[in-house]
């Protein structure tokens, strides 16, 4: 497991994106635990109501198609009305002044009607509203069905009611598939909801994963270049050098503090490259002088201007060198720059790279010899980019590896010099 993973900082980033894919689904399951309740309730009460304006509608109009005659009720209306025909429950309550009532035409069957003490009471409503009423009671044979009795008048009393049954089983069973739908569905959705929860909090914690990790590369590099230069200064002051030798030192260590920094800033968009025109030939000289083990390096060049940042360029220049020496055969071994327009190589004479290779080892944290702590080949070709160019490797002829590192020269061509009328060659 690499270090990023383990990271304090990275730990308590993904903590907080399980805490906020949390928060996103318990919030959706909230609003959607709302809005079922809502459902639910309004359904009922939907169901409620159909079923008291259907039974209501079917015992009102029965109760106008019957009519009493000198105290006779006639009932035979009932056999022939589509409205009784399509009744569930039928039934015709009537009763003399002072009697309960008794049940005539009572369809299906008399167990399908309320027990005795359920119609008197069905009946002392319809007798106390005067008008239609509405109840739920359960049948004698067992179920629960939804009332409606409407009553008949004689003359100025109600001498009949018709009673109009509704089973509530069939309603019921339709809300309680409601119900489970609304389940299924809602448990569905929250679990979308965290998993797109989940996804939206990682795209948001990517670019902080993203610093993170490039706080840390860049603390691994800055250590990995300042390490020579320092040991070097030290090696210098022990044994008593030149304060020339020292000064140099102490000056390169700036310039690689100054390009660190300035890396960092524009890898993390605080900063935007600044190209201005520059004599590459020269930068080039000037890094290879100041590389501790510069004897062994030759550097061939011509006047070339390009559009670059100094030190971006110098630090791209200074790794391709350092990597020539340090994987380019046995300590010493010579190392040949060469300064083209557009075009700055590097060739070393050791075993080279194999092509299947030669991308990877412009990966961050990958050398010539294997995974490690290098970047020197990564920056350069960032560097590169940077600068609308190109950075790769080839065979050299004759052998060893030949790294190229290609920038645009669409900039005026560099005023005459005396000292750079033809190629020169730069020694220890």
């Amino acid at each position: 497991m690499s270090r990023r993973d383990t990271s304090p900082a990275v730990a308590r980033l993904r903590r907080t994106r399980r805490l906020m894919t949390l928060l996103f689904a318990s919030t959706t399951a909230a609003c959607l635990v709302v809005l079922a309740v809502v459902a639910i309730r309004i359904d009922s009460a939907s169901r409620r109501s159909g079923l008291d304006h259907e039974v209501g509608s079917r015992a009102a109009g029965l109760s106008r198609a019957v009519w009493f005659d000198a105290g006779v009720l006639h009932l035979e209306p009932l056999r022939e009305d589509e409205l009784a025909q399509g009744a569930q429950v039928l039934a015709v309550l009537q009763a003399t002044p002072g009697k309960t009532p008794t049940v005539r035409n009572v369809v299906p069957g008399r167990s399908s009607l309320p027990d005795k003490d359920q119609l008197d009471e069905i009946w002392h409503s319809v007798l106390d509203e005067q008008g239609t009423v509405q109840v739920s009671a359960s049948a004698a044979k067992g179920g629960r069905l939804r009332w409606a009795a409407a009553p008949v008048w004689d003359d100025d009393r109600i001498g009949a009611a018709v009673l109009v049954g509704t089973e509530l089983a069939r309603s019921e069973r339709d809300h309680d598939l409601l119900v489970r739908w609304l389940a299924l569905g809602c448990t569905a959705l929250v679990c979308c909801a965290a998993a797109v929860g989940h996804l939206l909090s990682g795209r948001a914690m990517r670019p902080a994963l993203r610093g993170l990790g490039q706080q840390e590369q860049f603390l691994a590099e800055a250590a990995h270049e300042l390490r020579t230069p320092l040991a070097t200064l030290r090696l210098v002051v022990e044994r008593g050098g030149s304060s020339d030798e020292a000064l140099r030192l102490v000056d390169r260590l700036s310039r690689l503090v100054t390009g660190l920094l300035a890396r960092a800033r524009l890898e993390s968009g605080a900063q935007r490259v600044e190209l201005v025109p520059l004599r590459l030939d020269q930068l080039v000289e000037t890094t290879v002088e100041e590389l501790p083990d510069h004897g062994s390096v030759t550097v061939t060049s011509e006047p070339v201007v390009v559009l670059g940042d100094p030190d971006l360029l110098a630090q791209a220049v200074r790794n391709l060198v350092e990597n020539a020496q340090r994987h380019g055969g046995p300590a010493g071994s010579p190392v040949e720059v060469s300064v083209a327009p557009g075009l700055v190589t590097v060739r070393d004479h050791g075993d080279g790279v194999p092509l299947a290779d030669r991308e990877r080892v412009f990966a961050r944290g990958v050398t010539r010899t294997g995974p490690g702590t290098g970047a020197g080949l990564a920056i350069v070709r960032w560097v590169a980019g940077l600068h609308h160019g190109t950075a790769r490797l080839t065979d050299a002829p004759g052998g060893g590896l030949l790294a190229e590192l290609r920038l645009p020269t669409d900039v005026p061509p560099p005023p005459s010099s005396s000292s750079h009328e033809g190629p020169g060659t730069v020694g220890a």
